[in-house]
């Protein structure tokens, strides 16, 4: 009798802590893809991914504002800017994933901080039943959407909160050649076309998308999922050169979780996370990940030369003075 009260509570405690097993995650991919994934993790494991959806921007300052006492073990997704500028901050902490030997070393960090998950170039998303409506065309470039005829019919986030959009601010300095003041002279012609700064990324794709605003700046990823679920959206990469992102993941410097978090950064390089992020219309980097849903490849497109550690370094600095010249206006 004895030997069987301890094999039930053997039996119980280990249900018990089984059923504790949990990892919390702050996420910058798309919500409907964090949870497919996030569930699909708890399925195989047991362990529960209690997250939350962020913008690039969002994170850092989440992670900045719980140094202390870190709410969150790991970071899913995001411009790769945002896990340089945190790396760059104390915020996230060094691992060398067995899973990582299938990154290429250019998207992954040489110390460990991070590692990338799949490229996205900045694109234009028209939609052709409002420019058809509104008797417009299609934008093929940077400095076509700066005309006045598109005066607030365009939408783009805030880089103050999204990666995306600090993106947008690096790529006009790369085509300006590195020039600050010419590149804030155009920002400010392109302020004239924007009717609204998002705090997301993704959002102003999804209003072009259901047609309350005509043209939307993003990457390229979400604006195709849009218009392969039926959005009347007509995709435009610039012709003039466009950046990019490289999304990636980190793990949080003294997050509660770190175990788990780490079951979970390994899971997420595997095989079945690969085809799940594949899936979304994404560039892979993995060697593992299917190439079949690949839009376009990285290398075929006219790119802007990219300083990951400048634009990091300097991002705090820029976007107080797009702040101060555009944003507080």
């Amino acid at each position: 009798m004895k030997k069987l009260l301890v094999s039930i509570f053997i039996i119980i405690l280990s249900l018990t802590i089984f059923a504790n097993e949990k990892v919390g995650a702050y996420t910058t991919l798309e919500e409907p893809l964090a949870k497919e994934l996030f569930d699909e993790f708890e399925r195989e494991t047991g362990i529960k991914v209690e997250w939350v959806r962020l913008s690039t921007g969002e994170a850092v300052a989440r992670m900045e504002a719980e140094a202390n006492n870190p709410q969150a073990s790991i970071w899913v997704g995001g411009v790769g800017l945002g896990h340089i500028e945190a790396k760059q901050k104390g915020l996230t902490t060094p691992y060398k994933s067995p899973m990582a030997r299938n990154t290429p070393d250019k998207y992954r960090d040489t110390e460990s901080y991070w590692i990338g998950l799949y490229v996205g170039p900045l694109a234009f998303g028209i939609n052709t039943d409002r420019a058809k409506e509104l008797g417009i065309k299609v934008p093929e470039g940077w400095f076509d959407i700066i005309d006045s005829k598109y005066t607030k019919m365009v939408r783009v986030a805030n880089p103050g909160t999204s990666g995306t959009a600090y993106n947008v601010v690096t790529n006009i300095i790369s085509l300006f050649g590195g020039n600050e003041d010419l590149t804030f002279t155009y920002l400010k012609k392109l302020d004239n076309s924007i009717d609204q700064y998002t705090k997301s990324g993704s959002a102003g794709g999804k209003s072009a998308a259901i047609g309350e605003i005509p043209i939307a700046i993003g990457y390229l990823h979400d604006l195709v999922k849009l218009k392969a679920g039926g959005a009347p959206l007509e995709i435009v990469i610039p012709k003039e050169g466009t950046g990019f992102e490289l999304a990636s993941m980190s793990l949080i410097k003294n997050g509660p979780d770190s175990l788990n978090a780490k079951k979970l950064y390994n899971w997420v390089l595997g095989e079945k996370a690969q085809a799940m992020i594949a899936a979304w219309y994404v560039i892979p980097v993995s060697k593992i990940a299917p190439k079949d849903k690949v839009v376009v490849e990285i290398d075929t497109l006219n790119t802007v030369n990219q300083d990951y550690e400048w634009d990091a370094s300097n991002k705090e600095r820029l976007v107080e003075r797009w702040n101060k010249e555009i944003g507080s206006k």
